[in-house]
C-alpha cells in the first residue's frame, strides 16, 4: 500500500473513463441467463426457446489505463506533473474517478519511458531531465533521423507530399494556441509519418520512443514560449518543401536545426 501521498496533481487532470465493472458474486457469472420455470410434465407442447440475453458491455482494463496513461503524459509534457515531485497511485486515482490499479500500471509504462520512477511505499516520482540528457536524446535523433529524411529526399519522387501537409499545419495551429501537450501529439505525429515512408518499422518505433522522451520538461525550465512553439512549427512546413524539392543540403540543415532547438 502505497503511504505519504502527495497530492500535487491539478483538478483539471481528471478525465471521463468508463463505470469500473461491479463484481459479481462467488461463482456467478456476469452475463449467466436467468432462471426459468420448471417445464411441464406430461405431454403437451415444448415450451418455447428464448433467445440469449444481451451482452453486457463491461469496460476493459486496458481501454482505461490507455486513457489514463495519454492524461498522465499530456500532464507531464504540459508540466502539470512537477519533476522531483512524488505523486501515489490512490491520490491520481481519485483526479481521474478510478481506482488506484489502472492509475499504477499506467505509471509501470512511464517507468519504462523514463518519465517517472519507482518511489518504495510512496509512489512516483517525476524524473528531472537536465539540459544534458535533453542533448544527448537531441544527438541519437540526429543520428537516426538525419540518414534516414536523406534518402527520403533522394528516392521518395513518387511522394505525396501534400498528404503529409494537414499533419504540420496540426502542429502549427497548437502552437499558436499555445498548447504545448497538443504540440507535443502533433510533433510526434508528424515525424512518424515521415519515418513510416521509409519502411523501416523498427526505426518508426524507436525514433517515436526518443522523440516522446524528449518531450518530458527539464527541471527548473518553464514551458516553451507560444513564439518557440511557432518557430519549431514552421520548420516542418519547410522541411516539406525541401524534401518534395529533392532539397538535399536544407533537408540535412533543418532536421538538424529543428532537433538542437526542440522544445
Amino acid at each position: 500500500m502505497e503511504q505519504g501521498r502527495t497530492e500535487t496533481a491539478p483538478a483539471r487532470l481528471r478525465i471521463s473513463v468508463p463505470a469500473q465493472a461491479t463484481p459479481t458474486a462467488r461463482g456467478e457469472h456476469p452475463c449467466a441467463e436467468p432462471a426459468y420455470g420448471r417445464p411441464a410434465t406430461g405431454p403437451g407442447p415444448a415450451p418455447a426457446a428464448q433467445p440469449p440475453p444481451p451482452a453486457r458491455k463491461v469496460p476493459q482494463r486496458h481501454s482505461v489505463r490507455g486513457q489514463i496513461l495519454d492524461a498522465l503524459r499530456s500532464a507531464l509534457v504540459g508540466g502539470e506533473l512537477v519533476p522531483g515531485e512524488v505523486y501515489s497511485g490512490p491520490a491520481l486515482g481519485e483526479r481521474f474517478g478510478v481506482s488506484a490499479t489502472p492509475v499504477r500500471e499506467a505509471m509501470q509504462q512511464l517507468v519504462l519511458e523514463g518519465a517517472v520512477e519507482v518511489v518504495p511505499n510512496r509512489g512516483f516520482r517525476v524524473a528531472r531531465r537536465s539540459a544534458r540528457d535533453l542533448a544527448e536524446l537531441a544527438e541519437i535523433r540526429v543520428l537516426l533521423e538525419v540518414p534516414a529524411m536523406l534518402r527520403l529526399a533522394r528516392t521518395s519522387q513518387s511522394v505525396d507530399w501534400s498528404a503529409i501537409r494537414p499533419l504540420a499545419e496540426a502542429t502549427t495551429t497548437a502552437a499558436a494556441r499555445g498548447d504545448r501537450a497538443a504540440y507535443a501529439e502533433s510533433d510526434r505525429a508528424f515525424h512518424r509519418a515521415l519515418l513510416t515512408l521509409t519502411g523501416n518499422r523498427q526505426l518508426v518505433l524507436i525514433a517515436d520512443d526518443l522523440h516522446r522522451r524528449s518531450q518530458w520538461p527539464a527541471p527548473h525550465t518553464p514551458s516553451a514560449r507560444p513564439t518557440d512553439l511557432i518557430t519549431d512549427a514552421s520548420e516542418h512546413l519547410a522541411l516539406l518543401e525541401a524534401l518534395a524539392a529533392q532539397d538535399a543540403a536544407t533537408v540535412e540543415e533543418l532536421v538538424t536545426g529543428h532537433f538542437a532547438g526542440a522544445v
